[in-house]
């Protein structure tokens, strides 16, 4: 029998706004509707005046992505060989709202909010103790590894990340 897992919070969203994700977050040791990851902010992530680049944000939410994949047991690299299908982004919106500096140790909090055929919606949020510094909204689209053209998600994958939806 496996322990409970606590319970995610709930994330808020407006349809004029963006998504608002809680601060309560769960333990980057539970895989569930919400996943965090500590990312140190290093010399390298940031331009001449000690703040993150704008762009290095985007790298802070692949990793939250696929380390959240990791903690889940979906081993990107198998997925290529094993069914031919790999993600791409599709699109993103970002919206930087404080800096991160050097030294900084944020939380990037990652969430599901849509399951398509092909396709999955995150909603993506770095904070610096409970701030938020950046939010995102990414649309990863699977695709065949040879022909890179839209593919349609394995179903033991797909019925995982519904499991773990919004």
């Amino acid at each position: 029998m496996q322990p409970r897992q606590p319970v995610a919070p709930q994330p808020t969203a407006s349809k004029a706004g963006p998504v608002t994700l809680p601060n309560e977050a769960m333990s980057t040791e539970t895989p569930g509707a919400l996943s965090t990851l500590d990312i140190r902010v290093y010399y390298e992530d940031t331009d001449a005046a000690g703040v993150v680049f704008y762009a290095n944000y985007l790298k802070f939410f692949e990793r939250g992505r696929t380390e959240w994949l990791r903690r889940l047991g979906v081993n990107q690299s198998d997925l290529a060989v094993n069914d031919q299908r790999m993600f791409v982004v599709k699109s993103a919106q970002t919206r930087y709202i404080k800096p991160a500096r050097f030294d900084d140790l944020l939380t990037i909090r990652s969430r599901i909010t849509r399951v398509g055929r092909a396709s999955i919606d995150f909603a993506q949020i770095a904070t610096l103790q409970d701030q938020t510094l950046c939010e995102s909204t990414v649309e990863v689209c699977c695709v065949d590894t040879h022909t890179f053209r839209p593919a349609g998600l394995p179903q033991s994958l797909r019925t995982l990340l519904q499991k773990v939806q919004d």
